[in-house]
């Protein structure tokens, strides 16, 4: 089993094709229905940290007796965004460095105050 250091996108997205084929999903998996999932996923996502404060959800993410819920539902939101990029026909890795040099025009950085280093 490998990790995010040695996997690259596509294995990940060739891994939820081949599930998806196996049970004939294709044609459930249009763009409408991958946004309407990936919203249902990443519903299902918050739900494991609604009502606690921050302190709290930080607390629930390293437990591990939640962890593994959490990583479901985290994976789950994963799976949708590749699917979503098949079928839309985008190439995740452009579209991310592209999408963070626009939200770095966005936001950018703070001058810094070298008396408060």
């Amino acid at each position: 089993m490998s990790d995010d250091r040695q996997t690259p996108v596509d294995e990940l997205r060739q891994l939820v094709r081949t599930f998806v084929a196996e049970r004939n999903w294709e044609s459930f998996h249009n763009p409408k229905n991958l946004a309407m999932s990936l919203s249902i996923e990443a519903g299902e996502l918050m739900e494991h940290f609604q009502w606690l404060s921050l302190d709290e959800a930080r607390r629930r993410a390293a437990d591990p007796q939640h962890r593994e819920a959490i990583a479901d539902e985290v994976a789950d939101c994963l799976a949708y965004v590749l699917a979503m990029a098949d079928a839309v026909g985008l190439d995740l890795s452009t579209e991310l460095r592209r999408k963070m040099i626009k939200n770095a025009d966005k936001y950018p950085l703070e001058p810094r105050d070298p008396s408060t280093d």
